[in-house]
C-alpha cells in the first residue's frame, strides 16, 4: 500500500531533527521545503500507485512517496550510486533527516533501482516542471533572459572497434546458447563454444593494427576474415537454438524453465541481427575502406548510441545522445531534452524560445545561443515571436553592418552572459553524473538528465533563497 507521506513520526525521528538541526547545508532547508509541495508529492504517488493494480489500498505499507523522490534525488545531488546511497544515509543524521527516513529502516538499493523504472522519463519532467513553477512562484526566476547550448551525454559503453564489438556478440550469444543447453539437454543441435578462437582472433587484430606498413594491413584483414567467419557461424548456430526452441525440439517440462528458454530465445533472436550488422560494417570497412556505414551500430547492449563530433580537440568524438539545456536566470535550468538522433543547433532555438514561453509565460527579452544556432530565418522568427535582442553571432557574415551590430556593448554582455551556459553544463556533468549515463535505453537516459537537472536546480535555488534569509536576518550585535 502506497501513502504520499509518512502517517507518524516517532521519537526517534525527534531526536535526529534536534541533534542535526545545525549541521544541514545551506542550501538544504529551502530545498526541503521545495521538495514538501503537495503537487510534486501526488505526481509521485501516481506513478507509483500505478505499479500493481491495488497499490493504493492493498499490501502491505510501503515508503512513502516523498522519501522516495528525496532518495532518488539524493543519489543525483551527490553523484553517487544506489549502493552507496543506502549506505550513506544508514550511516548520516543529516541524510536520515532529509530524507525523512527518520529512525526507520533504509530501503534495499535495489528497490531504488525499481522506483527510478517506475517514475519514468515523463514522470521526471514533470517534476521538473514543477520545481521550476515553484521557482517562479519564489521569484527565483523571472523569465527576462534565456540562454541555451548542448552538449553530449555518454552512453555506458567502451570504445567501439569492430573486433571488440564482434567479441561482445559472439559472449552473448555463447552464454545464453550454454544456459540453453543447460535447461534442454542433449536435445536438437550441440553447442560448439568458439569464445576461446574468437579472443585470439581479437588479440591478432590488436597487434596487427599496431604494426605499420603493408604487412600490417594484410594481417589485419586475414585476421578479420577469420573473425568474421566465426562469429557468423556463431551467428547459424544461434538461429538454430531459436528456432528449436519454437519448434519445441528444445524444450523443459518445467514451466519456469520453459519460461527461462522463450526469455533466452528472445536474447538471441536480439543479439543475432546486431551481430550481424556489425559483420556487415567490418566488412564493409576493412575489406572496401567505407568508414561511413549509415546507422552504424557502436554498441551492441545500447543500440540507440550515436557518433557525434562537436569539434572538440580534447575528445574528438562522443558517443551517446545530444541533449539540450536552456537556462533563465541565478542558473535555473528551465528546460532540457534529450534528442533521439541528433538535430542541427540551429533547429533548436526557436523551439527553446516557445518552451521558455510555456514555463515561465512570458517571452524572453534577451536570447543569447553560440554561432551554431544562428540562421537569418530563427533570428527574424525570434524578433517575430517578441525577442528584444537575439545575441547569436553570425561568424560567416561579410557585412560591415552586421559585424557593426556584433560589436555594441549589449551583444557583448549578452555573450558575456551566454558563456555561463558552459560553466553549468560543466556543472551538471561534474557534479551530477551528467558526463556518462549508467542507466539503459533512450528511456534511461532521459531518465538520467532529468534526475541530473533537477538536483542542480535545487541546490542552486537553495542556496539562493538561504542567500536571501541570510540578507534579510537581523545583525547581531
Amino acid at each position: 500500500m502506497i501513502e504520499a507521506r509518512r502517517a507518524q513520526l516517532d521519537f526517534a525521528d525527534g531526536l535526529i531533527a534536534d541533534e542535526v538541526t545545525d549541521l544541514w547545508e545551506d542550501w538544504m532547508r529551502p530545498a526541503d521545503q521545495l521538495l514538501d509541495d503537495d503537487q510534486l508529492l501526488t505526481t509521485v504517488y501516481e506513478a507509483l500507485a500505478k505499479r500493481r493494480p491495488h497499490s493504493r489500498t492493498r499490501g502491505r505499507l510501503g515508503t512513502p512517496a516523498e522519501v522516495v523522490l528525496r532518495l532518488l534525488l539524493l543519489r543525483h545531488i551527490r553523484n553517487w550510486s544506489y549502493e552507496v546511497v543506502e549506505r550513506e544515509v544508514r550511516a548520516n543524521l543529516v541524510y536520515r533527516s532529509f530524507t525523512r527516513v527518520g529512525g526507520g529502516k533504509v530501503p534495499d538499493d535495489t528497490v531504488m533501482n525499481k522506483w527510478a523504472l517506475a517514475l519514468g522519463p515523463e514522470v521526471i519532467e514533470n517534476i521538473h516542471k514543477r520545481v521550476v513553477a515553484i521557482a517562479r512562484e519564489k521569484k527565483v526566476v523571472a523569465g527576462r533572459k534565456l540562454r541555451v547550448d548542448t552538449t553530449v551525454v555518454e552512453a555506458n559503453i567502451h570504445y567501439p572497434t569492430d573486433s571488440g564489438l564482434l567479441g561482445d556478440g559472439v559472449r552473448v550469444l555463447t552464454r545464453a546458447m550454454k544456459r540453453i543447453a543447460a535447461i534442454a539437454g542433449e536435445a536438437g543441435a550441440k553447442l560448439r563454444d568458439r569464445s576461446r578462437s574468437v579472443k585470439h582472433r581479437i588479440l591478432e587484430i590488436g597487434r596487427a593494427a599496431r604494426s605499420k606498413g603493408g604487412a600490417g594491413q594484410k594481417k589485419l584483414q586475414q585476421g578479420y576474415r577469420k573473425l568474421l567467419e566465426a562469429a557468423s557461424r556463431v551467428v547459424g548456430q544461434a538461429k538454430r537454438f531459436s528456432r528449436e526452441i519454437e519448434t519445441g525440439v528444445k524444450s523443459s517440462g518445467d514451466v519456469l524453465k520453459q519460461a527461462a528458454l522463450e526469455g533466452l530465445r528472445k536474447e538471441l533472436d536480439t543479439m543475432a541481427p546486431r551481430v550481424r550488422q556489425v559483420m556487415q560494417q567490418a566488412r564493409a570497412r576493412v575489406f572496401g575502406g567505407d568508414t561511413r556505414v549509415p546507422e552504424k551500430l557502436v554498441s551492441i547492449f545500447e543500440p540507440d548510441t550515436e557518433v557525434i563530433r562537436k569539434g572538440k580537440a580534447s575528445k574528438p568524438t562522443e558517443f551517446g545522445k545530444m541533449v539540450k539545456i536552456q537556462e533563465a536566470e541565478n542558473q535555473i535550468i528551465t528546460s532540457y531534452e534529450v534528442s533521439e538522433k541528433r538535430p542541427s543547433d540551429s533547429a533548436l532555438l526557436i523551439p527553446a524560445i516557445a518552451s521558455h514561453e510555456e514555463q515561465l509565460g512570458r517571452v524572453p527579452r534577451l536570447v543569447a545561443g553560440d554561432a551554431a544556432f544562428y540562421s537569418a530565418g530563427n533570428e527574424k522568427a525570434a524578433h517575430d515571436k517578441g525577442v528584444k535582442r537575439v545575441c547569436v553571432p553570425n561568424r560567416n557574415t561579410t557585412s560591415a553592418e552586421r559585424k557593426q551590430e556584433q560589436k555594441k556593448p549589449w551583444f557583448r554582455q549578452g555573450q558575456k552572459w551566454r558563456t555561463g551556459c558552459e560553466g553549468r553544463i560543466s556543472v551538471v556533468k561534474r557534479r551530477h553524473g551528467l558526463n556518462r549515463c549508467r542507466d539503459k535505453g533512450q528511456r534511461g537516459m532521459r531518465r538520467w538528465v532529468g534526475f541530473g537537472v533537477i538536483a542542480d536546480n535545487l541546490i542552486n535555488i537553495g542556496r539562493l533563497l538561504s542567500g536571501r534569509e541570510s540578507a534579510a536576518a537581523p545583525a547581531v550585535n
